[in-house]
């Protein structure tokens, strides 16, 4: 795809959010839109991996820590072909194959039961770490949260990742500055945060989160280090594309009424890329 095309799947995705998020039920709308580009460079760019064969030996793996933003990750795997469009209807309906969290059991294209947050970028290095002992050379991404690094679990996977120098890992660290209930510099400062993952081993760079050209030469530069985890902390606004939802706490788990559902989609589809 080309930047102007990767640009317009994103926004596409984004509408799709929106779509799945629907009028007067809670949906996790904040923390997907701030995803929308590093999701679309990942899927639709970068990674290795076939919608017509999940398991794959010689895939990429994706980790989404933050599960809770499970519906960007959705919106592409319905544009790849993992699972027909018309499951987003169904998000969170009693037996659907979409939940609110992602299930590898029910959803084809999930690499690991994400959600309780701390635990994804563990599995990461897990994989990553078998993966090298099978000789493979695929890699691994994981998207971790800004306010989800307060977990403990984060930093012990952190240190194991450059102790056993997992070279093969990626992760993307949304810092959209917001969590669930407020400002996080106001709710468990973890600043400053490019000294800390240097601290701790890793390789890191820091780029706007919502450009497509940076998230690409980032994930070019990040191959050429050997020896190092590589940690790309991507500087995002939360609710990205929706005026209203932009930078606003309460759109992290959000309801939507008609109007604003409504609005929100009018503006999305009214981008000109």
């Amino acid at each position: 795809m080309t930047l102007e095309e990767l640009a317009k799947t994103a926004c596409k995705l984004r509408l799709n959010v929106i779509k799945m998020v629907g009028v007067g039920q809670k949906g996790h709308l904040g923390g997907s839109c701030s995803l929308s580009e590093i999701v679309t460079v990942l899927y639709f760019y970068k990674m290795r991996h076939d919608p017509h064969n999940p398991h794959w030996e010689d895939r990429d793996r994706f980790i989404l820590s933050k599960g809770h933003a499970a519906l960007i990750q959705y919106a592409a795997l319905a544009e790849l072909g993992y699972f027909p469009m018309q499951e987003l209807e169904n998000v969170k309906k009693l037996g659907a194959m979409l939940q609110g969290h992602p299930d590898m059991k029910t959803t084809p294209g999930i690499e690991g039961n994400t959600g309780s947050l701390g635990q994804g970028l563990s599995m990461a290095c897990g994989m990553a770490a078998g993966l090298r002992i099978d000789g493979r050379n695929s890699k691994v991404y994981c998207i971790v949260g800004d306010g989800e690094i307060a977990e403990g679990q984060i930093w012990e996977a952190a240190l194991a990742a450059s102790f056993y120098k997992l070279d093969n890992l990626t992760v993307f660290l949304d810092r959209n500055n917001l969590q669930a209930t407020g400002p996080i510099p106001e709710r468990y400062d973890t600043n400053p945060l490019k000294e800390k993952w240097e601290a701790f081993g890793w390789h890191v760079s820091v780029i706007d989160g919502h450009s497509i050209s940076e998230i690409i030469k980032a994930l070019e530069d990040s191959e050429k280090i050997a020896g190092k985890p590589k940690m790309i902390i991507a500087n995002t606004v939360k609710g990205k594309g929706v005026s209203f939802a932009e930078n606003v706490a309460a759109f992290h788990n959000g309801e939507l009424t008609e109007e604003q559902f409504v609005r929100a989609c009018k503006e999305l589809s009214d981008i000109r890329i």
